[in-house]
């Protein structure tokens, strides 16, 4: 670590201290994905401040970390959030989102950078081409590799989240004492169109599953949520509409008590990990060969394959650019890996 400070330009390290500011603006499971670099850090060097920048609105993602020492926000007005990080006189930069916005944060700090291999460009070329030349690396993996000048190691240990307990659901408020039946859960949002399961796809779902289901969601995914909560009665099942009734960490915390989740490409998918649940990760145009599959926990990826059109897109779509939506609406939702998979989560949690 000293060589490495000597050669970025400070004169007079400090090798049992260092005041490192971490730079992650968004979006939830982007924030997930984080924590184990923030463990490791704490963990391995002696000593260190860790401060952590992001979104306003995402604060909470990272409000109860125990690995971060204080946690600074950006909103519109970025010269004064830049005015406050120059008082804090960082020793070191670790930017985590690698977009102009925080390559300029760094620039205008200008202190020793620290950054990852996004591999924009073959993401791109197989988006573009169908050819994958992506190795084959977990985000967090190709955190750690940007780490290497510092020594630290990834201690294999998984996602980490930490919701308040002030956000657990009020018991008088649920339906059924999920405390004391095995449940699993639905994680039906998603930010584009093209990463969300639909409703028919769902109620299909819940035909592998004789135990109670919650659905989680925003306000947005309430009316979705409804509809398929009205199908699985419909069905005899017993399941709750919790789309946006609960905070994200009141959701956390009905993943954090179940035994499986099913979850499209989204936030929640990275939380479940972080939790260590098992998850049935659904995959529409986007694919984890990306990188951001479910890390270090038990995991299915159920995706439509040999699809020429798919991957479309890095991130997603409103509508389906071909109009068909085969990737979501070809979903084999009662394949026997799907069933064995099932059974073998209820059988160990």
């Amino acid at each position: 670590m000293k060589d490495f400070l000597l050669k970025s330009g400070i004169h007079n390290p400090k090798p049992t201290f260092l005041k490192i500011l971490i730079i992650r603006f968004s979006s939830i499971g982007d924030i997930v994905l984080t924590s184990p670099v923030l463990r490791c850090i704490k963990n391995q060097m002696e000593g260190a401040e860790i401060h952590f920048l992001t979104k306003k609105n995402f604060l909470n993602l990272v409000e109860f970390n125990p690995n971060i020492t204080k946690i600074l926000t950006v909103g519109n007005r970025e010269e004064s959030t830049l005015s406050t990080l120059k008082n804090e006189n960082y020793d070191l930069i670790i930017d985590l989102h690698k977009s102009l916005r925080s390559r300029w944060f760094c620039f205008r700090l200008n202190k020793p950078t620290l950054n990852f291999n996004k591999e924009n460009f073959l993401k791109w070329v197989l988006v573009q081409t169908k050819r994958d030349y992506l190795p084959n690396q977990h985000l967090v993996d190709r955190y750690f590799e940007g780490l290497k000048p510092l020594g630290i190691r990834n201690d294999n240990k998984g996602l980490d989240f930490f919701p308040c307990d002030c956000e657990k659901p009020e018991e008088s408020g649920l339906p059924m004492k999920l405390k004391d039946v095995r449940y699993a859960v639905f994680s039906i949002g998603g930010t584009h169109f093209t990463k969300r399961l639909p409703p028919a796809k769902w109620i299909e779902l819940l035909d592998n599953l004789n135990c109670p289901v919650v659905i989680v969601g925003g306000k947005a995914e309430y009316e979705m949520g409804k509809m398929i909560a009205r199908e699985g009665k419909r069905k005899s099942k017993e399941i709750w509409n919790s789309c946006g009734s609960l905070s994200i960490g009141g959701s956390a915390h009905i993943i954090k008590e179940s035994f499986l989740v099913f979850t499209n490409d989204t936030g929640m998918m990275h939380m479940a990990a972080a939790f260590k649940k098992p998850v049935v990760a659904i995959w529409g145009n986007t694919t984890p060969k990306f990188g951001m599959y479910p890390y270090k926990t038990p995991t299915i990826q159920v995706e439509v394959e040999g699809l020429g059109c798919r991957p479309c897109s890095k991130i997603g779509h409103a509508a389906c650019p071909k109009g068909h939506f085969k990737c979501m609406n070809d979903q084999d939702t009662g394949s026997p890996q799907i069933k064995t998979f099932i059974s073998e989560a209820y059988k160990n949690q």
